[in-house]
């Protein structure tokens, strides 16, 4: 599935003006044994335009692998489609931009973007990693400390023509687990982190005994 291209233009336009470069497009079949929503591009997939290509994206494969699953069999999205950065000064005292976690504002200008992911992405699950990808769907009380590794079945946040989140119709399976680059800034996760994948393995085997 992608997202079309007028769709990804209105993106773009909306996000105008907010300190974020690139786009990247959401990829994955039409039907994924999982649906991934993480929280922004960083360097690497601005540049070659695959999401979760960088260092997150190595423990990413990890986790999907324990699954049994590749890239190939899930479809990975974000909150956002730009890499929100700032910038700073190193050591030698020269700029460089660094990551950041997205805006508010810069949440909602590719809510849309999202939205129509989730309406024509049919997949059984769909697992948040981190806070970003977690409040974006079901508020910002929702913490992915306290809720990691459940099933939550909820409706979710889409954005209506006003600029304003309303809760959908539908219901949606949500499993919300921790950022793959959580374990860079605290490597304690990582016990956690492997006792969601282990419950998300038996969640998708309980999916199959019914398919």
């Amino acid at each position: 599935m992608r997202l079309p291209d007028s769709l990804a233009d209105l993106g773009k336009r909306r996000i105008e003006g907010h300190p974020v470069e690139g786009f990247v497009y959401g990829t994955g079949p039409d039907a994924p044994s999982l649906m991934l929503v993480g929280e922004a591009p960083g360097e690497t997939e601005i540049h070659n335009g695959i999401p979760f290509s960088g260092r997150a994206g190595q423990k990413l494969m990890e986790f999907l692998a324990g699954l049994g699953l590749s890239r190939e069999d899930v479809y990975i999205t974000s909150a956002v489609r730009s890499r929100p950065y700032v910038w700073r000064e190193k050591r030698d005292g020269t700029k460089k931009k660094y990551n950041r976690p997205p805006t508010a504002a810069e949440i909602k200008a590719h809510a849309p973007l999202l939205d129509y992911e989730l309406q024509n992405v049919q997949a059984s699950i769909i697992v948040t990693l981190g806070n970003v990808g977690l409040q974006r769907l079901l508020g910002k009380e929702m913490k992915v400390t306290e809720v990691h590794g459940q099933l939550l079945q909820s409706s979710v946040r889409h954005l209506d023509e006003h600029n304003h989140y309303y809760w959908s119709e539908n219901q949606y399976a949500i499993f919300p687990t921790f950022h793959p680059a959580s374990i860079f800034y605290n490597p304690k996760l990582r016990e956690e982190i492997a006792e969601d994948q282990k419950r998300l393995k038996e969640l998708l085997e309980e999916k199959e005994k019914f398919v």
